[in-house]
């Protein structure tokens, strides 16, 4: 279910994210008879998996061989769509107030109210954005022939691409683009790359291959009109001149800028823009509001999808005596439970 903003809800729980953590946290939820409405900034639900790369292959997903974050969001969506979730997309959390009854009532920026005796922040490593390279005028060539991302990879079939970066994401789209593009041209900074070393060697075979035209130096200029690049002008770093190099698409990869939002003032303590947490059942320092995810931080704390999904099934446990204080939890086995093998449609 969809709402677009404006009205007045009431759950049992409010998960802020909807990337793959929170996503598995409805799951987890569900599967304890409690309720869910899911707030994210982006249009759609993935997080980071499907803003950033929807067609890279993630390989560390327990009995997946291979899956990309488009499909991994895919999945869980279906996987929890006997629990009928309640999505707000592009809204953010903006505000929290603590009613009489002890419940939690949450308001974002499009004056959508949510009233829930929880909270369970899931929002990875906060709202991001990328960051821009200091061009003039580049804003006029945003989203028409400069992009950020790489949603779908046919977009860029038989384009002139130039990728600026070199990070994993540069070198990354370097060569997972090479074998549909008309020609690729990577230009960074220094020789030096930031990115896993295996692909950096991909990238130099490609190189020596003829496949990737490699250049050293800072971009200074786009060429275009009407929205459309027709070529990019770089300094060298090596000669110090002015170098033209065509192309009909840019690629700048220079990272993300994370930011907290709201959340930093929110009276949850903070460390390292961080939100610390009990390894028991995920709670903040405020009673009610717990952190899953990149979000979270704890002695051991390791960055991993998996762990989210680990840390949801603790922190749904941990949120059902806030949610049902009257209510005995009765812990059971999806292998043996005819009632949630019910639920799930697989009984």
């Amino acid at each position: 279910m969809l709402d677009g903003g404006g009205q007045s809800h009431k759950t049992d729980v409010i998960i802020i994210g909807a990337g793959p953590v929170g996503l598995f946290a409805v799951f987890e939820l569900g599967l304890l008879g409690l309720s869910s409405h899911v707030i994210d900034i982006l249009d759609r639900p993935g997080g980071q998996c499907a803003e950033l790369y929807p067609e890279k292959p993630i390989l560390d997903i327990p009995s997946r061989l291979k899956v990309t974050g488009q499909e991994l969001s895919d999945d869980l969506m279906a996987q929890i769509e006997p629990f009928t979730p309640t999505f707000h997309f592009q809204q953010m959390a903006e505000k929290i107030e603590k009613m009489e009854n002890g419940h939690w009532r949450l308001t974002t920026d499009l004056a959508t109210i949510i009233e829930a005796p929880v909270i369970v922040i899931a929002g990875g490593g906060g709202s991001f954005t990328p960051k821009k390279p200091k061009i003039e005028g580049i804003e006029a060539f945003e989203g028409t022939s400069v992009f950020y991302s790489v949603r779908k990879m046919e977009q860029f079939k038989d384009k002139h691409v130039l990728i600026a970066g070199g990070g994993d994401s540069a070198l990354d789209w370097t060569v997972n683009l090479n074998p549909i593009v008309a020609s690729m041209t990577l230009v960074h900074r220094r020789n030096e790359f930031r990115g896993m070393q295996a692909t950096v060697d991909q990238m130099y075979a490609l190189k020596e291959e003829g496949k990737v035209n490699l250049q050293i130096g800072d971009i200074v200029r786009l060429n275009g009109d009407n929205g459309q690049v027709k070529s990019v002008t770089m300094k060298s770093k090596e000669s110090k001149e002015e170098v033209e190099i065509s192309c009909d698409t840019v690629l700048p990869f220079y990272g993300l800028t994370m930011k907290l939002g709201p959340i930093a003032e929110w009276g949850i303590n903070l460390e390292k823009n961080r939100i610390p947490v009990d390894t028991e059942k995920f709670e903040t320092t405020e009673k009610g509001i717990f952190c899953i995810g990149d979000m979270c931080t704890y002695p051991g704390k390791l960055k991993l999808i998996l762990s989210g999904f680990h840390e949801s099934a603790l922190m749904a446990h941990g949120c059902f005596h806030y949610a049902r204080p009257d209510q005995k939890l009765r812990f059971e086995h999806t292998t043996s439970s005819s009632s949630i093998q019910a639920k799930l449609g697989a009984s």
